[in-house]
């Protein structure tokens, strides 16, 4: 059964060039690219292609090769003649014409034809190019014999030879001439049919008239000049040329026709069993589609194709003709259905009878169908072992493909090719020959294009599906020679899931690449990807970024075999969590729309994701060390430039929280500006600690006493701050429901010493710690607020445990206003632990947090809203009170440098002071080290005025 489309295609055996041009016109009309899902078939882009190829050819920077142009036509579309070509009375090559260009069959067959001369036109053009050869280089009437010549006027007649020079001497006198002159002939004849190969029928018959054989050329051209190809552009090229309908209306309207076709038949024939020529034999053949004489010199699978469809091409318009001879409708029905199922080579065709019963004669040598042709190349019986060897390529296994229209076989078998193999079906892995990925990748593209949505369910989930799967493997190949460039055009036409997973991998790859590299990925996905969701077909940049981000919290699969080194490298992690904000910190291309908004909803991701960082980041830089926490710096690293930008353009956005957003990053970064502060002091204080107090040079001790006044003064900024408190919403949120609502808090921590190494969890550790935990809070709260706690070792990260926390929310915590700002109850007993205060547990034992979340839930689990409140209180319960403990270790040392700070009273105030709240915040240990350090205080003081008195 025909298909319904019509391929002309072009594919060599180095299939890169070909795919190079594709590339270009995709990156050059990137904008067409995004859009090829549209339904128009447009032929202009294969043009495009088909031209630059050839341009690239002349210029000789390009291989002579073949350019995938895809033509698509379906059975509602057929070829239109125009009304100024139609001559009346017709003619035999009009009716072929209109044949053609109405039957699919035809139409594929001419436009294998086509395709196959014009690969071999160009392999012509570019030998000649190369080499400065060409076929047909002989001396002027170089076919005239002229050795016989000589031997004839020599008077030496030898029986062997011919003994007249006329074109018919050697078949009427069964001699030939002599073995050069034959040499030559055929020589000549070569030439002949290469021209006739490559559709250069002018050439041809100008070839053998400068060799001094004008009957030659007359029996190639039987009507003169006229160019009688059975196509459209044929027809325009002749025009309204009256000389075939002069003929045809003296003998009837094929007639001509049918009786040169006999001749060229017989020609071929008569030929063939004297064993005149092999080529001369081709050549005539060709003429009269006498397939068996043609085959014998096709050694490669594109002649053998090409015999083979002009062939069946020139069949079914001579059938066509013949069915306009009264009677000949029943003749030929007859015939074919006589020889159904009987595809014999035509041993008995010359039986079949004369001129009038064309094209009877060699209609059992042609194909039945496109399947029928592709089975003759495999194993026809007179096809040679070339061209069946040659079937088994893959470029050869495409093109067939696409001439019997099997698309989504030819996807599967692309994908065969260079899907990964084995056990390994990881389709970030590259596998197999990067040209043929190339081509697999346009040729999806193109397919895409050309077809549009007017496809069948299951070709279209088929070109879809596996079209994805081949543009994802093109696209890491690309991302694998460094072309990010090229990325985002490739990425768009990928399916939403895939697309984003894919831009996620990716990004995540050159997480550490430089800023260059990173933004030349970046800039791809603005510009070729739309930012925000909105069609469900389409991912969208800005869900590449959530993904991103939030895999970028997920708890890294970790192998250590060193307890040192465990703890160091979870707190380097902190760092690739901060890398990935700079991905938001770019600025989008000014070719982008809206781009004002777009800066603005980057940069409000940024807030919100930076913001949660900082709080992960802050709990785990409460040791009193000089060592800086790099995460924190990092991101306000990145900030510091897209903040600059005017504030209106983000309270602009309404569908985000933004004034909190920013609030809560000022008040991070005035926290970590009070860290610095204090980290330099502590590493200067260090340095002193080596040497006597008596060998302090005063610019040493100077310098000690300035870093104290500053991480003094920079402190009691952040906690004297009433109408604002740190880390205090103005705003938040206030969670009312008539349901039962749950609380949730889910913590991934790595368990410290007190020396800093790992501790690695078990099941023991695990059910110690959950038993810790259930006790820092009363029983009577455990009962009440229906307290849940869960502790377990990570199944990502066996140096880590995973707490969940569960209680019902209630007036104060978790529904209404949050009065206190301390976390409510879950922070309480998350604090215990990163404290290291837990009175059932292994005393010094900190938790090193990894990720912390906190949500509102229903009854049955399932997440509602996060539960910001409940990670902010806890990160106050956690900071402000060692921010106060180091406010009094630097005093300490103030007064031990004889430089008292005149706000030492006001800090213990702030203290003591039930408004600020900041007494609740102490555990236990945490206020014993404060009365420990006013205690060492008020002895210093004391022992100063003792000596000053």
């Amino acid at each position: 059964m025909m298909c319904d489309m019509l391929t002309e295609s072009g594919i060599s055996e180095e299939i890169s060039i070909g795919c190079e041009s594709i590339e270009c016109t995709c990156v050059e009309n990137a904008d067409e690219v995004q859009q090829w899902n549209v339904t128009d078939v447009s032929e202009t882009f294969g043009y495009e292609l088909c031209q630059k190829q050839q341009q690239e050819c002349e210029e000789g920077t390009s291989k002579p090769l073949q350019v995938i142009n895809l033509n698509v036509i379906e059975e509602a579309r057929t070829e239109e003649i125009s009304e100024d070509l139609i001559m009346s009375p017709t003619t035999s090559h009009l009716e072929g014409c209109q044949f053609v260009a109405t039957d699919l069959t035809a139409q594929l067959c001419l436009r294998i034809v086509q395709w196959l001369e014009g690969l071999a036109s160009k392999a012509l053009d570019l030998e000649n190019k190369v080499q400065g050869s060409h076929v047909g280089v002989y001396l002027p009437s170089s076919g005239i014999w002229h050795n016989t010549q000589r031997h004839l006027k020599r008077s030496t007649r030898n029986s062997d030879t011919v003994h007249h020079l006329d074109f018919d001497a050697p078949t009427r006198e069964k001699a030939p001439p002599l073995p050069d002159d034959r040499k030559q002939e055929e020589s000549l004849l070569e030439d002949v049919w290469t021209l006739l190969r490559a559709g250069r029928l002018e050439e041809a018959c100008e070839l053998c008239r400068g060799a001094g054989q004008p009957w030659r050329a007359a029996s190639l051209c039987p009507f003169g000049e006229l160019d009688l190809v059975p196509s459209i552009e044929a027809l325009i090229k002749t025009g309204k040329n009256r000389t075939l309908q002069a003929i045809e209306l003296e003998s009837g309207i094929g007639r001509q026709w049918r009786l040169w076709k006999w001749a060229t038949f017989c020609a071929s024939e008569r030929i063939s069993e004297q064993d005149d020529g092999k080529y001369e034999t081709a050549v005539y053949a060709a003429q009269c589609s006498n397939l068996k004489r043609m085959l014998p010199i096709c050694t490669d699978w594109e002649s053998a194709c090409w015999a083979m469809a002009r062939s069946w091409l020139d069949v079914q318009v001579d059938m066509e003709l013949a069915r306009l001879q009264p009677g000949k409708m029943d003749q030929l029905k007859n015939y074919e259905d006589g020889t159904e199922g009987s595809p014999k080579q035509g041993d008995d065709a010359s039986q079949v009878g004369g001129p009038d019963n064309w094209p009877l004669q060699v209609l059992n040598q042609q194909p039945r169908n496109i399947s029928s042709l592709l089975q003759k190349l495999h194993s026809g019986d007179l096809v040679h072992e070339a061209v069946t060897r040659g079937c088994k390529e893959q470029h050869r296994q495409i093109e067939m493909n696409l001439m019997v229209g099997d698309i989504p076989h030819l996807l599967d078998l692309v994908w065969s090719w260079i899907s990964p193999s084995g056990d390994d079906q990881s389709v970030y892995r590259l596998h197999g020959d990067p040209q043929m990925i190339r081509f697999g990748a346009h040729l999806v593209l193109v397919l895409r294009y050309l077809l549009g949505d007017q496809v069948k369910d299951v070709f279209k989930e088929k070109i879809m599906n596996v079209g994805d799967l081949i543009i994802h493997i093109y696209v890491m190949f690309l991302f694998s020679k460094q072309h990010e460039e090229l990325v985002g055009i490739y990425s768009s036409q990928l399916a939403r899931h895939r697309c984003i997973d894919l831009f996620v991998h990716l990004m995540e790859l050159r997480l550490n690449a430089s800023v260059h590299v990173k933004y030349k990925l970046f800039r791809s996905a603005m510009e070729y990807l739309p930012f925000s969701p909105g069609d469900d077909s389409r991912g969208s940049f800005e869900e590449i970024l959530e993904r991103l981000l939030s895999r970028s919290r997920e708890t890294k699969l970790g192998k250590y075999d060193q307890s040192s080194d465990v703890a160091e490298q979870h707190r380097l992690q902190s760092l690739e969590k901060a890398t990935v904000i700079q991905w938001l910190c770019f600025t989008p291309p000014s070719t982008v729309g809206d781009v004002e908004a777009v800066c603005a909803k980057l940069l409000v991701l940024a807030l919100v994701h930076s913001n949660i960082l900082f709080r992960e980041f802050a709990l785990i830089s409460m040791w009193r060390v000089p060592t800086m926490p790099m995460g924190a710096h990092k991101l306000l690293g990145f900030l510091a430039e897209p903040l600059k930008q005017p504030s209106e353009n983000l309270l602009s956005l309404e569908e985000h929280d933004v004034s909190g957003h920013l609030k809560e990053f000022k008040d991070w970064k005035e926290y970590y500006s009070c860290d610095a502060t204090y980290r330099n002091w502590l590493k200067i204080e260090l340095e002193n600690a080596e040497v006597s107090p008596v060998e302090l040079s005063v610019e040493e001790k100077r310098r000690a006493i300035a870093a104290a006044k500053e991480t003094l003064s920079s402190s009691l900024l952040l906690l004297l701050r009433k109408e604002n408190p740190w880390l205090v919403p103005t705003e938040d949120r206030i969670y009312y429901t008539p349901e039962y609502v749950f609380l949730e808090l889910h913590a991934t921590a790595m368990l410290c010493l007190p020396s800093g190494e790992c501790m690695f969890p078990d099941a023991t550790i695990c059910a110690t710690l959950m038993s810790a935990l259930y006790a820092s809070v009363p029983e009577e709260v455990v009962v009440n607020r229906k307290l849940t706690v869960n502790v377990m070792v990570s199944s990502r990260d066996k140096s880590c445990i995973e707490v969940v926390l569960r209680c019902l929310a209630v007036e104060g915590d978790g529904l209404g206003q949050h009065e206190l700002g301390d976390g409510g109850i879950l922070a309480t007993v998350m604090a215990a632990g990163f404290k290291g205060e837990l009175a059932r547990f292994q005393a010094g034992v900190t938790m090193d947090i990894s990720r912390l979340d906190a949500w509102y839930s229903s009854v049955e689990g399932s997440f509602e809203d996060p539960a910001t409140y409940i990670v902010r209180g806890l990160c106050r319960r956690c900071c402000v009170p060692e921010l106060i403990l180091r406010c009094m270790q630097v005093s300490v040392s103030l007064v031990e440098l004889v430089e008292p700070p005149e706000q030492h009273d006001e800090l213990i105030e702030l203290v003591a002071c039930p408004e600020t709240g900041f007494l609740h915040l102490f555990s236990q240990q945490q206020l014993q080290e404060f009365l420990l350090f006013e205690r060492e205080y008020s002895i210093r003081i004391m022992e100063l005025e003792e000596g000053s008195a």
